[in-house]
């Protein structure tokens, strides 16, 4: 037992830096891709890079579930972040000449290695027994908290160096974002190699959609569905909100990381929560803290020292609530023939959907302000309750 843990800390090590690492890259590049975006194309526009980003997440997150039930996580996770890199890079040289159609092309394939690192959390729970799942997997969301601060926080340092250089200065988070997708492939190398898991039959079509209609499935969905909408279509929105009225990338810098630490910093106490008092109970925590934190954005959406952080902290931990709540649901009451394919599944469909969320929240942004958008996650953030209230009777 005390090998067992040992390998099990071990290898919680290594996936948590690599999780660590990734978002550090995401959160840099997305921020500068939306701003090259806009100054390229119009405010309108501003969300087509990170929508394409949450697309190459999804089909990560998909293919990865499929791959790892047959090949083991560590080649599929080291294969991805491989991918991760080369997109990182072709980001780079786009972003260092503003050509939008390539900067799209490269957060495609930087999202394919994000929809590895979301897998990771699954791939954590696997080491636990069945009462300590929630809060494994919530370790692993906990790594996020890593890219919370260094992310944000290079933004700056970042495009001053790119100016440095010669180039301009939103080339610069992207760079970052190479190196640190780099970081991740490394320290994945250290995940111990064990033999592939016994061979299991392939989720046709018809079987997937079927169990996708079962409460198991349907209920985590659904709520991880709503939550991933409203948090990507308000945060993407944020930094050009910032900008439009005068603020540079510090302001952008620091109101970002108020919102990541929301996201990932307090992970391990929603494990705890999913743990203690179940997911569904978890769930409902986070449309609450959902709905408040669209509340506090319509009423404060230029306060960028107060309620804008607050608003941002409280959509951050909120998302958490639901993905820890419906993450530990999907790793307790899933056949194991069929988990890791169907918890791919779940993720891709979570990513797709907020891929549409980027593309509409520039749309409502140009219509009507940061308010519409906040209004519209607050709607999409409370639009799973019932669905989750029924199910749980």
């Amino acid at each position: 037992m005390t090998i067992l843990l040992t390998g099990a800390r071990r290898s919680t090590v290594s996936l948590f830096s690599g999780v660590a690492a990734m978002n550090t890259a995401m959160v840099g590049a997305s921020t500068a891709a939306t701003l090259i975006a806009a100054d390229a194309a119009g405010p309108g526009w501003s969300g087509l890079p990170n929508a394409f980003g949450v697309i190459g997440t999804a089909a990560g997150t998909l293919g990865a579930g499929a791959l790892m039930a047959r090949r083991g996580s560590r080649p599929v996770l080291l294969a991805m972040y491989g991918l991760g890199i080369a997109g990182a890079v072709v980001a780079f040289g786009a972003a260092a000449g503003t050509v939008l159609a390539v900067l799209v092309a490269g957060m495609v394939l930087l999202g394919i290695g994000n929809g590895a690192a979301q897998m990771s959390r699954y791939v954590a729970a696997e080491l636990y027994p069945v009462e300590r799942k929630g809060f494994a997997l919530s370790v692993i969301v906990w790594a996020g908290t890593v890219g919370a601060v260094a992310g944000p926080a290079l933004i700056a340092p970042g495009a001053h160096a790119a100016g440095w250089l010669g180039l301009p200065e939103l080339a610069g988070p992207v760079l970052v974002a190479a190196v640190a997708t780099a970081l991740a492939f490394v320290v994945t190398v250290g995940l111990p190699r064990v033999p592939p898991p016994p061979p299991r039959p392939r989720l046709s079509g018809a079987m997937v959609a079927a169990a996708l209609r079962r409460p198991e499935v349907l209920t985590p969905l659904v709520a991880m569905v709503g939550a991933q909408v409203a948090m990507v279509a308000v945060m993407t929105m944020t930094p050009l909100q910032l900008e439009t009225h005068g603020h540079g990338l510090d302001v952008v810098g620091w109101i970002l990381s108020a919102h990541m630490i929301g996201m990932f910093a307090l992970a391990p106490l929603s494990g705890r929560i999913a743990d203690r008092w179940g997911g569904r109970a978890t769930i409902y925590l986070g449309i609450g803290t959902l709905a408040l934190a669209a509340v506090t954005a319509v009423s404060a959406p230029t306060a960028h020292t107060s309620g804008l952080p607050l608003a941002l902290f409280l959509l951050g931990y909120g998302w958490n609530l639901v993905f820890v709540g419906g993450s530990s649901l999907l790793s307790r009451d899933l056949p194991a023939a069929e988990r890791t394919q169907l918890q791919g599944v779940v993720d891709a469909v979570v990513w797709g959907s907020s891929a549409a969320a980027s593309l509409l929240a520039g749309a409502l942004f140009g219509l009507g302000g940061y308010a519409l958008v906040a209004i519209f996650g607050g709607v999409l953030a409370l639009a799973p309750t019932f669905l989750v209230a029924r199910r749980a009777g």
